[in-house]
């Protein structure tokens, strides 16, 4: 199943080129009182729900996805987690570009010297709402990842049980700009987490850690890679940021992009294309 959220906050189901709008799920969800649980409860509850949902998909009639404005799938994530480094040809290529932080450089170590980073929720969009360049006297970057998306909360969770705690994938791309200042606040501005442009459940993507993606930035290709080539395992991702920090539903995991990190301006196109999940366009825009 692939589950969106587009427009005004409406939920549908991707089927082909249509969505079909099963909004109506959200009826089964009894109203909140303050304090609000973290987490995304849609995400929390989708096994007991899907059911219904591809009931409600059944009967709604199909909206052109050309026409529609796909959302973040992830409403209300507690955390977004970044892996650094986790290609060897973006390793290589971050020791002797310039523009990277020369005291990352030095370590090496690798992924558990540098340690996992965070990035603020609010910087959370989809794909349609697209990225915004806040200082454009600095050099903002594409990454193109795998987006992982938390379903089942736990922590120190086995390594032979990480998948079972995951929802599905989305494209995630975690834009960052350069320079000498704190990881996470560099890569924590406002819409510099893109996701979408909607969640494939885990069962439609049986290997994960075999998938080519492709990101081009108007028409050209910057990076090229395939899932495989990673460092850290997703499986080994999971299980050691649950050693940290306790994965709600709805939290997601950007597990690491390729060599080919370049700036975009006001004014390009990503066009980032994965395998077995979908396709995206993300336009850059200026700050205002």
């Amino acid at each position: 199943m692939k589950i969106c959220r587009f427009d005004d906050n409406r939920i549908g189901v991707v089927r082909g080129v249509g969505v079909h709008d099963v909004s109506a799920i959200l009826d089964r969800f009894e109203p909140l009182r303050y304090p609000f649980p973290l987490g995304d409860r849609l995400i929390e509850r989708l096994d007991e729900l899907r059911p219904e949902m591809e009931s409600l998909a059944d009967a709604a009639a199909p909206i052109d996805i050309a026409g529609v404005k796909f959302l973040s799938p992830v409403a209300n994530p507690s955390k977004i987690i970044g892996v650094p480094v986790n290609y060897q040809a973006h390793r290589d290529e971050t020791k002797t570009d310039p523009d990277f932080d020369a005291a990352r450089q030095r370590l090496s170590g690798g992924i558990e010297e540098q340690g996992l980073f965070l990035k603020a929720n609010s910087a959370l969009v989809g794909p349609s709402e697209g990225v915004a360049v806040r200082f454009p006297d600095l050099r903002t970057d594409h990454e193109a990842e795998l987006g992982v998306i938390i379903g089942r909360q736990g922590s120190d969770i086995p390594t032979d049980e990480a998948f079972e705690h995951v929802a599905g994938y989305a494209l995630a791309m975690d834009m960052v700009v350069r320079g000498g200042q704190d990881r996470s606040m560099r890569k924590s501005i406002d819409t510099y987490a893109v996701l979408g442009p909607w969640m494939v459940t885990r069962d439609q993507v049986p290997d994960p850690e075999n998938l080519d993606f492709e990101l081009r930035v108007n028409g050209e290709v910057r990076q090229q890679a395939n899932t495989s080539q990673m460092i850290m395992k997703l499986a080994h991702q999971i299980s050691w940021s649950s050693t940290f920090y306790t994965l709600l539903s709805g939290d997601i995991i950007m597990s690491g992009t390729p060599a080919g990190v370049s700036k975009v301006e006001p004014g390009d196109v990503i066009e980032f294309d994965f395998e077995g999940i979908g396709s995206m366009v993300v336009p850059v825009r200026a700050h205002t």
